[in-house]
């Protein structure tokens, strides 16, 4: 974090918040000082958080959790938009999950937001010409979180991944900002086939558990998909499709589905 940040802590309200919450956290439960401690209290700032929180659940006996850590510094420091990003999932977390009462809760015990956090710096090395070490980011997220991004995918900010098990994101993906996912979603492809051959998410999308969205195709802007698709064929904006294969089945209900997760199908 740059040095006036540091001196002003107010300039980062959501660092502020989490740091009060787990102040918090450590009087009403003493006996999660120590975790409350070394995953926030200890750190000056959310970039120093986040690197140790995702090396403590990358490491394992092939790559130490001080190489991880390593990495993910490097990471932050080269590039501030993953941290504004980060900051961004976790107000959409707040906002859009009802479990979520603390903007601290991301960040300790979601692993839903973790994978998209580890998943951004795997991204990063991706794009430094990191390929290898990439894959090792995406190989634990997977083993560890259930989630399995691949890192060139490109995702946007305020991502909301709830429960976050079975997450499939393909090479050639990319998705929007403030969209939100459900459970078990795949954005996949539908062959062997090479090159631009997996989804592109419009802005403020909401997708249901077990979607599964297959294709180089094109889901627009502001637009529902229901839990249980398969969504083979474009989606215009602002529409909601549902069943296998998905059809439009009406218009998306409201002006911001993602931030709604409004899921119910009305005639």
């Amino acid at each position: 974090m740059p040095e006036h940040l540091k001196a002003v802590p107010d300039l980062d309200p959501v660092w502020t918040r989490i740091r009060t919450e787990a102040e918090d956290m450590v009087r009403a439960e003493p006996l999660l000082g120590g975790l409350a401690h070394s995953s926030v209290l200890h750190h000056d700032s959310i970039e120093c958080a986040l690197a140790y929180r995702i090396a403590l659940k990358l490491a394992s006996a092939e790559m130490s959790e001080q190489l991880v850590r390593e990495i993910s510094d490097a990471a932050f420091r080269a590039d501030p938009d993953l941290a504004l990003a980060a900051r961004a999932d976790i107000v959409a977390v707040f906002d859009r999950d009802p479990a979520c009462h603390r903007f601290l809760q991301p960040l300790m015990f979601f692993k839903g937001f973790q994978a998209v956090q580890a998943y951004r710096v795997g991204h990063w090395l991706w794009r430094e010409g990191r390929r290898d070490m990439a894959y090792f980011f995406q190989m634990r997220c997977s083993e560890v979180f259930g989630v399995d991004i691949h890192p060139a995918a490109r995702i946007g900010r305020g991502i909301m991944i709830d429960h976050a098990h079975s997450i499939v994101i393909g090479e050639t993906a990319v998705v929007g900002n403030n969209v939100s996912m459900l459970h078990s979603v795949t954005l996949g492809g539908t062959g062997k086939e090479d090159g631009d051959r997996h989804p592109k998410i419009g802005d403020g999308v909401l997708i249901g558990a077990g979607a599964k969205v297959l294709g180089n195709i094109r889901v627009g802007h502001c637009s529902r998909i229901a839990a249980g698709s398969v969504v083979l064929h474009e989606v215009p904006p602002k529409s909601t499709v549902a069943g296998v294969p998905a059809k439009v089945v009406g218009e998306a209900g409201c002006a911001t589905p993602a931030h709604e997760m409004d899921q119910i199908l009305r005639g």
